[in-house]
């Protein structure tokens, strides 16, 4: 699985989780519900993107109008042991992202993990970078 340009800690069930934090993972039969999956022109807004630390794939939590709700739902997420990173698209909404890749299926599994673990996030979604 690739390295998600946020992680200051490690990786649990493919979860970007800081060290001190623990994910409860709980097995389910059901089948997955279907992921949505948006493409958009993004760039960073509070982390400097560099030409080989730039991410096609990213898992968004939290979509936002004002930048100051999603700064507020970044620093939840921090406490909640998620390595958050805010982006905006080009008609200025904000995507608060908790993890990102350069291939999709690692960027599906985590979205599927999240979901299992954390099901106050299970409309956790997609997004692709437009090139």
């Amino acid at each position: 699985m690739s390295e998600s340009p946020y992680a200051d800690g490690g990786k649990d069930d493919g979860i970007e989780v800081r060290d001190d934090q623990k994910t409860v993972i709980e097995e389910e039969n059901e089948e997955e519900p279907k992921i949505v999956i948006r493409e958009e022109k993004v760039k960073s807004v509070d982390v400097e993107e560099k030409e080989d630390r730039i991410y096609r794939y990213y898992v968004i939590v939290g979509s936002f109008r004002y930048l100051d709700n999603a700064r507020t739902y970044k620093q939840d997420l921090i406490d909640e042991g998620f390595v958050p990173v805010i982006l905006e698209n080009e008609n200025g909404l904000y995507r608060v992202s908790v993890a990102a890749y350069n291939d999709e299926l690692p960027a599906r599994n985590n979205i599927a993990a999240i979901r299992r673990n954390y099901p106050k996030y299970s409309d956790v979604w997609l997004l692709i970078r437009k090139q």
